[in-house]
């Protein structure tokens, strides 16, 4: 007797392998998803979503500015995004890379002012290892206390983003605040001790390039070295990879070194590149964003790199499409977290579309 396949199966088989299977795909749809209902609340607004789009892409892609500075908002974006796809790979769920934006922040300030005199080229290494090595440190707190005592890092590492944020808080209003200053920051960097900006009458420094370095360098490691191999090992499976005599406490803990290490150089970036200086308010939410683009770029560098770049456009662009249209700024954060919504269930929406095919094709395939 010949078993007939229903056709409903055959479409859902061919969504999971088209859509799920392959993970650049994936992310593209539930992109293409989000950006669909943002276009349907544009529409309710009576704007046209088409124009929308073109005036918020305009504003972030198409003039020099708008380049310059979609560049700068990607580069935090992407450090952070990189530190939290490469503790992902390896199954811990750190998700405080916020936090370890400002300790890597204050710590860059804190050797900038005290070691201001000093050759440059001395200076600003300093200052980028001081930030990823307090980075690192804020993170293996959680890390710590996960093996040590089997805390969940889900929760550990927000807490300590509110440590963090308050701890430096209580910094800038008193020990580094900056003499005679009023505000919460510490003294301004000197001059040498900035990152160069790349194009003249811009705000772009070289942070895009220190970006782009260890983007490469990540995918390289992750993919092409034994060390990255370990740690998708450990993701994957952590009980066959301790069988194999792969060191998982070891490979954790380092998912969690690397990820407050890359968070804190955003830190960095952000003091040294853009403000100048710490300020109290130096992160709008990066680390919380930069979950959302590791996401969307599937746990890999260049992906990662790709995802916080869309962000950095949409988020440059929306103050403009708000002005311009009267399209809410808000609108943007709505469509990140459809993004995220909508990446978690896919494997509902492809399942539930299977289940109405096969309902649909039951009668035939019953004759």
């Amino acid at each position: 007797m010949t078993v007939r396949t229903a056709p409903g199966a055959d479409a859902l088989a061919f969504l999971r392998e088209r859509l799920v299977a392959q993970n650049a795909l994936s992310g593209l749809v539930a992109l293409a998803l989000a950006f669909g209902v943002g276009a349907l609340l544009i529409l309710s607004m009576g704007v046209n979503p088409i124009e929308a789009c073109a005036v918020l892409f305009q504003a972030s892609l198409g003039s020099t500015n708008g380049l310059a500075e979609t560049a700068i908002r990607t580069v935090p974006l992407a450090l952070a995004g990189i530190g939290i796809a490469l503790s992902f790979r390896a199954g811990v769920f750190n998700v405080g890379a916020e936090g370890q934006i400002f300790i890597g922040g204050i710590a860059t300030a804190f050797v900038g002012v005290q070691l201001a005199g000093a050759p440059s080229a001395i200076v600003l290494p300093a200052m980028a290892a001081a930030a990823m090595l307090a980075g690192a440190f804020w993170s293996s707190i959680a890390g710590v206390l996960k093996l040590r005592f089997g805390a969940d890092e889900l929760i550990t590492t927000i807490m300590l983003n509110y440590v963090a944020i308050h701890f430096v808080s209580y910094l800038l209003h008193g020990p580094l605040q900056a003499p005679g200053s009023p505000l919460a920051q510490t003294e301004r960097l000197a001059r040498e001790l900035r990152l160069p900006i790349l194009v003249p009458t811009t705000r772009l420094h070289a942070g895009i390039l220190l970006v782009i370095l260890v983007t490469v360098a990540a995918q390289v490691w992750l993919w092409l070295s034994v060390g990255g191999f370990r740690l998708r090992s450990v993701g994957h499976n952590p009980r066959a990879a301790r069988s194999a005599g792969i060191n998982v406490t070891g490979v954790t803990l380092l998912a969690f070194v690397l990820c407050g290490a890359l968070s804190g150089l955003a830190g960095f970036s952000e003091v040294a590149g853009v403000h100048r200086r710490m300020i109290e308010n130096l992160s709008p939410g990066f680390g919380y964003t930069a979950i959302i683009v590791a996401l969307l770029g599937r746990t890999s560098p260049l992906g990662v790199l790709m995802a916080a770049t869309l962000f950095a456009a949409l988020q440059i662009g929306s103050s403009t499409m708000e002005s311009a249209l009267g399209v809410p700024g808000a609108l943007i954060a709505m469509i990140q977290a459809l993004v995220v919504l909508f990446l978690i269930g896919q494997g509902a929406l492809f399942t539930a579309i299977g289940h109405l095919l096969r309902r649909r094709t039951a009668p035939e395939t019953q004759r």
